[in-house]
């Protein structure tokens, strides 16, 4: 292998390492229509040490609020009571399934809730992103050595 081919060799595999480590966090928004006298429910599959924020924001035509709660995955569940306008952040003691519940049941009219929710994944207490990072730049550092030092001659 010449000097171009290596070149491109580790050029593809600094490609390939940062294609795989790229999705390390994640973040959606989504509208729910929850009708009168009903609830809607959204669940979010988390691990352990994740980061998490929630908002939302309900529309309605004459009411802008709605219960909400959050069931956890060892079965509790936290009453936030009612809300309009609601922020929350939290770090995950345990991986599962946590469930948003939005109930409606104490109104006829239907509301928009416009839902807004963060995870941000840690390993090693750092976040997931800085620590891909930092490993790509060991893994690129430690290739430009081997390379300085293989063309060296003695």
């Amino acid at each position: 292998m010449n000097h171009s081919e290596k070149s491109v060799a580790g050029l593809i595999l600094i490609i390939a390492l940062s294609a795989i480590f790229v999705p390390s966090a994640k973040a959606t928004a989504m509208n729910l229509i929850v009708q009168g006298g009903e609830e809607a429910t959204r669940a979010i599959n988390l691990v352990a040490e994740d980061r998490v924020l929630i908002r939302f924001t309900v529309l309605g035509q004459s009411a802008y609020t709605l219960r909400f709660h959050m069931s956890y995955p060892n079965g509790t569940s936290k009453e936030f009571g009612e809300v309009g306008d609601f922020s929350y952040s939290f770090v995950c003691d345990a991986g599962g399934e946590y469930v948003l519940h939005f109930s409606n049941k104490d109104s006829t009219e239907e509301k928009r809730v416009a839902l807004d929710y963060e995870v941000q994944h840690y390993i090693l207490g750092i976040p997931q992103m800085l620590f891909l990072t930092t490993i790509i730049v060991l893994v690129c550092v430690g290739a430009v050595a081997v390379f300085v030092l293989m063309g060296k001659t003695y």
